[in-house]
């Protein structure tokens, strides 16, 4: 017997929208998207034409939104916004899809974990880059225990001009940060799930405001306004986990650095390591030798990949929908995006205060 498809509504139909979530969901059979909102009714009206059924409906007000017949919505809205829409969808009966971070507070990303329990509905966070090629592989070797105990760790999200002048990401209201909760939060939350530790004691964090006062800077995506750059432009964090292990997150958007590289982790174990610095390269020891290799991730061989071509956006839109169909967990747990938003804030917090800040 055919299924019928999943009645998918989108909240936000900006860019993250129109260059993610829209475009992989379209190559899904098993859904269609019926609804479509947007503060700006245009947007949405657009998207709807775009990627919409037949008959689908658009909306300003997403309360309105959630009193269709819906099984599933997708949260692409700015940070400030994601906790309310997620727990009013999840508490009539939807299941979510957030767009990363998952909240602007980790009060409200802990909100949404226990409105996800009381609901029953399914929550995940849009943290696409656990779909990689090279990070499905990582992955499995970790699985496989191939690096022993991972005791050491780096989080890489480095830019050195890329600033995004676009929407509200220089707002600190609107986003609650810059590129710590922007880009930072990809490659802890790839970090932290590679390790398949996220057990936290203590958090040391810096941040700072050193070029954003730049008038008529070089950047990739044309020069920022010095008066509208209230977010850092670059943050730091040391991470110690209950067990010892120890994580350096590194994000900017603007730093005098040529070692860029954004959502990339490097992995120190007892018997091995493996870094992403030029593709995926697995390192180690045997017969009294160093190794060092790199895998062919082009085809096959990958966990959840069959061969075709298929991005990272498209393979987490697919499991997600497959995870809601076959009622089983997420590959992005709500608990896990939780640390993630407690390790950020607690990196915000220890730099305001200068103190190390301690997980119970």
């Amino acid at each position: 017997m055919v299924k019928p498809k999943l009645k998918i509504g989108i909240v936000g139909c900006g860019g993250i929208a129109n260059g993610k979530q829209m475009p992989s969901l379209s190559k899904v059979e098993a859904v269609e998207m019926v609804a479509f909102c947007d503060i700006i009714e245009e947007r949405a009206q657009t998207a709807a034409l775009d990627y919409g059924a037949q008959d689908a409906k658009v909306f300003t007000d997403f309360y309105d939104l959630l009193n269709e017949d819906l099984d599933v919505v997708h949260v692409c809205t700015p940070n400030k916004s994601h906790a309310e829409i997620s727990i009013a969808a999840l508490e009539s009966g939807k299941h979510v899809m957030c767009e990363k971070p998952m909240a602007k507070t980790a009060a409200e990303a802990r909100e949404m974990v226990e409105a996800a329990k009381r609901s029953g509905k399914k929550l995940s966070i849009g943290y696409n880059n656990r779909f990689r090629n090279d990070s499905q592989y990582l992955k499995k070797v970790s699985e496989d225990g191939e690096f022993g105990e991972i005791y050491f760790a780096k989080a890489h999200a480095i830019r050195r001009r890329a600033v995004p002048t676009w929407g509200v990401f220089l707002n600190e209201e609107e986003q609650g940060g810059g590129p710590l909760i922007d880009i930072g939060t990809h490659a802890l939350d790839l970090t932290l799930w590679l390790m398949n530790n996220y057990d936290v004691r203590s958090v040391i964090g810096n941040v700072y405001h050193k070029l954003s006062d730049n008038k008529d800077a070089a950047n990739a995506f044309g020069p920022w306004d010095p008066k509208e750059f209230n977010v850092e432009d670059s943050a730091f964090g040391f991470i110690t986990l209950k067990n010892g292990a120890t994580i350096i997150l590194e994000s900017s958007w603007a730093l005098n650095s040529l070692d860029v590289g954004e959502a990339k982790s490097t992995l120190c174990g007892t018997e091995g390591g493996a870094d992403m610095n030029d593709g995926l390269r697995i390192n180690g020891e045997k017969y009294g030798k160093l190794h060092t290799t790199k895998p062919e991730l082009d085809a096959g061989g990958v966990d959840f990949y069959s061969g075709e071509d298929e991005s990272d956006s498209d393979r987490e839109a697919r499991l997600w929908i497959e995870s809601l169909q076959n009622n089983k967990e997420p590959v992005v747990l709500p608990e896990q995006a939780l640390v993630v938003s407690e390790i950020l804030e607690a990196i915000y917090q220890s730099a305001r205060t200068g103190q190390p800040v301690y997980f119970e």
